[in-house]
């Protein structure tokens, strides 16, 4: 379960989820090369799945390559189909799901989500649950691109209108069209979790 980050804290390692696979459209991978290659250039560590297959690997690879410092954390049993990634920064490998997840989360200051299947919403959705509950206040943005997520986002407006999300609750999802974006959504929200603090000390 992650912890909550000091607002005066930069932001120092992402963790990253997305697909093990690419997906039909080239503009996913783009993404995430272009996501993996940015982090690298603002010395912000990535902390991901830890395999070698799919978008996972292409953001992997572009941070590897522009001389950033990948963490992957990958369970056994993914370990055993031979998908782990052996050229990274670090790799943990984990007993269980639940303890990747874990351990992801504690070692990560922001969530930035590509395109995924099962596997990245259930991430995804995991970590906007702990923050409703007020167990960690760190900005989860949603890469949404060549509109991949459009679906979804309609869908938990629907939510917020049929009355069983919270208003609020949906705005914790930041929702960016680019790379750029992504990055002065975290600024800005870093910015304003300071000045919240601030304002509640004072």
């Amino acid at each position: 379960m992650p912890s909550s980050r000091l607002p005066s804290e930069p932001i120092r390692t992402v963790a990253v989820f997305c697909a093990s696979a690419d997906g039909t459209n080239s503009l996913y991978r783009s993404a995430a090369e272009a996501l993996g290659r940015e982090l690298a250039a603002r010395r912000i560590g990535l902390i991901y799945g830890g395999a070698r297959v799919g978008l996972m690997r292409a953001v992997a690879e572009a941070a590897l390559e522009a001389g950033g410092h990948v963490v992957g954390v990958i369970p056994e049993v993914l370990v055993d189909l031979e998908v782990a990634h052996d050229g990274l920064s670090e790799l943990h490998v984990t007993s269980t799901m639940h303890t990747r997840k874990a351990l992801m989360g504690e070692r990560s200051d922001a969530f930035i989500i590509l395109p995924g299947g099962f596997g990245t919403l259930e991430e995804m959705f995991e970590v906007l649950a702990w923050q409703t509950l007020k167990l960690h206040d760190k900005p989860i943005v949603l890469l949404n691109a060549a509109g991949f997520y459009d679906t979804l986002l309609r869908f938990l407006d629907e939510c917020v209108e049929r009355g069983v999300l919270k208003e609020k609750n949906r705005r914790i999802l930041l929702v960016a069209s680019t790379v750029n974006d992504v990055f002065e959504l975290l600024h800005s929200e870093s910015k304003a979790t300071a000045a919240t603090s601030g304002a509640s000390q004072g």
